[in-house]
This record gives structure tokens, sequence and C-alpha cells, in this order.
């Protein structure tokens, strides 16, 4: 069996800041994902980004297709738009309750090249499968979503009661004890994080873990499992964005919080 990699347990992977990176994530996470140019700067003012900066980016993701541009207003594309929605099942994923069926999804399609195949496999974890062998995905059956059409086009999806224990399969498909350990090393490190643009890095790093988070039924789960605190740390922190950018509307100090 195949157990997917992960960062080393109780590892924190802080990545640099960008002027890029910080207007995505300020987007990412408002609903409608816009805001006009004015709003943008003055949100990344407090990770020390220059104005000239943050409108050079600006042109640069225009025309590289991240950003589409009416008037004075920017938002997402359609690519990341389908980003935002990855992002916001990460945080709050759709469950029901588990019955002991497990989701097995089987690749058919043959022929295909490297690039494609590669595409594929990046989506079937995308989906929350892990792989069992070569072409064959397995997961409890207990999220809530469809499998995409372009999935549905090379593979067949079934359900299964596989023989081994399920939570000894689930610790054979995922590395569930190394995922623990960092989720649990990036919730120490967030009253760390006391600065705008620690809080930024720390909190993206929480959204990309939360990625990963394979959602599996809580009887399968190590004791000790950091996902719902992650996921109450992260809205916690979305709250504090709404409150910092009614506070910029009202012409009141913004308090040192950051923005991801």
């Amino acid at each position: 069996m195949r157990n997917n990699a992960s960062p080393p347990a109780g590892e924190v992977e802080l990545r640099p800041l960008s002027a890029r990176s910080v207007v995505l994530s300020l987007l990412l996470g408002l609903h409608p994902p816009e805001l006009p140019v004015k709003e943008l700067v003055r949100s990344v003012e407090p990770f020390g980004i220059a104005g000239s900066t943050v409108r050079a980016a600006l042109s640069r993701m225009v025309a590289a297709g991240d950003l589409r541009r009416t008037d004075t207003v920017h938002r997402l594309s359609d690519r990341l738009l389908e980003r935002q929605r990855r992002q916001d099942d990460a945080v709050h994923p759709g469950t029901r309750p588990w019955d002991g069926d497990w989701e097995m999804v089987v690749v058919t399609a043959t022929g295909r090249g490297p690039a494609e195949r590669a595409e594929l496999r990046t989506e079937l974890t995308r989906l929350r499968l892990a792989e069992l062998r070569e072409g064959v995905w397995l997961r409890p059956a207990n999220l809530l979503r469809p499998l995409p059409d372009d999935v549905g086009q090379v593979a067949q999806r079934y359900m299964a009661r596989p023989d081994s224990p399920a939570a000894e399969l689930a610790a054979d498909l995922w590395p569930l004890d190394a995922w623990a350990g960092t989720g649990r090393a990036l919730l120490a490190h967030v009253p760390r994080a006391r600065r705008p643009s620690d809080r930024f890095t720390t909190f993206a790093a929480v959204v990309r873990h939360l990625l990963a988070d394979p959602v599996l039924p809580p009887g399968l789960l190590p004791s000790d499992w950091p996902g719902d605190r992650l996921r109450a740390a992260y809205a916690d922190y979305r709250r504090e964005l709404a409150e910092d950018a009614s506070a910029r509307d009202a012409g009141e100090p913004v308090g040192e919080r950051a923005q991801a």
C-alpha cells in the first residue's frame, strides 16, 4: 500500500511574503472575491509592501489571468474561483455519517501521457482519495462531494467494504501521525505569531495543511486529532480580518492583526 507523502511531523513550513501572495490570500478569503485597488493597497500596507509594489503586482496578475479588472475593482479569475472553492471546502468540508462503506475509484482509461497521469493523480488526491495500488484509489464514503466529470471520463467509482480493519487500512493509506504532528505544531505557533506578516504566513500554512486533511470518520483517526482545532483557529482569524476591514472602512485604528 502507498502512504501519501507528508512533511516530517512537527515541522511548520512558513513561506515568504510577496505582494502577489498577500493579494491572492486576501481575495480568496472574501465572498465575493473582489476589492477596489484603493482597498487592496490599504489592506496590504500592514505587511510593509509599498502601494507601488502592490499596483505593479496587480497589473502582472491581470496579465497572467489570475485577476479580472472591471473599472477600479479587481476580482479573482474563474480559474482561481475554483481554488477558492477548494480552500472553502478545506475549512468547512461537507461530511455525512459513515456507515462503513468505502469509496473506490478505479482508473480505466489507458494510453494517457505522463502529464495527464500526473494531473489525474493530483485531482484524485485533491478529492481526498489515497492510492491503494496503481490505478486504485480509496477512502471512507463519508464526504459529500460529487466525482467531477473529467474524472468520471477516465475512471469508475464503486462502493466497497474491505476485509482489512478500517483503522489499519486508513493508517496505511495516509500519514496520519505526521499530519497530526504538523497540525499541533501549527496550533502551537499561532499564539506566537503576533506581527501581521507572521500571522499571515502562519495561517497561510494552516490552510495549506487543511487541504491535505483526509477528513476521515472520527473512529479512524488517532487520538488528539487537531483538524477541528485548526479549522476553528482559522475561522477566528477570518473574523479578525472582517473586524479589521470594518475598522478601516470606519476610519478607526486597526489592531496588530494579520491578513491571509
